[in-house]
């Protein structure tokens, strides 16, 4: 078992180690991006499923995206009406982002901001990190910290005692959206309700 306190935590994840900790939907699995192998390594994940950018605001997060003027105010308008929250948006990556992230695609990065306190304040000091669920590939995210930690011994994974010990998240995953060129498909209905004819 490896629960830990916030301070640990956030070193560990600063020098490169697995963490895991809540967000608004399921907890999160996190690396810094250019160590995004890890997480595959752990979750025994094959390398076409891509990882998600998950930052403590939109700000932190659109360096690692590129678009024109129009595309980026469409972004922005969309990610405003729904983030912090359950919303991923799949969009063309920058430069910026690591290889590693999506091995198999990367021209394409998935962001999101969690309507989470505590993942927001995790985020604020890691800068944004490479996330996914935690749980081993093609099983149901595990919920509770302590079976994170049992099933990934070598995570920091965050103490319930942290934070007062209740995570106050859905237990299904993101909404995942993907931007074409001019507009958007829906490739994971989850905890945002969207309908392409609204956006």
């Amino acid at each position: 078992m490896s629960l830990v306190s916030l301070v640990d935590l956030i070193a560990g994840a600063g020098g490169g180690l697995l963490v895991s900790f809540p967000t608004d939907t399921v907890p999160a699995l996190a690396v810094l991006p250019e160590k995004a192998q890890l997480i595959f390594e752990a979750k025994q994940r094959s390398q076409d499923k891509p990882l998600i950018l998950m930052g403590a605001s939109a700000e932190d997060l659109w360096p690692y995206v590129k678009g024109s003027e129009n595309e980026l105010k469409i972004w922005q308008e969309l990610a405003g009406r729904h983030w912090p929250g359950g919303l991923t948006l799949v969009l063309p990556a920058s430069d910026q982002v690591p290889k590693q992230m999506n091995p198999h695609n990367p021209t394409t990065i998935g962001i999101r901001v969690p309507d989470s306190a505590i993942a927001q304040s995790i985020l604020r000091q890691t800068r944004p990190l490479a996330t996914t669920s935690a749980n081993f590939s093609g099983q149901q995210p595990l919920q509770k910290l302590e079976e994170i930690s049992q099933q990934f011994p070598e995570v920091l994974t965050l103490k319930p005692t942290e934070f007062d010990g209740k995570i106050s998240s859905v237990g299904v995953p993101s909404t995942v959206i993907k931007w074409t060129g001019t507009n958007w498909q829906i490739l994971r209905q989850g905890a945002v309700k969207i309908n392409t004819h609204s956006l």
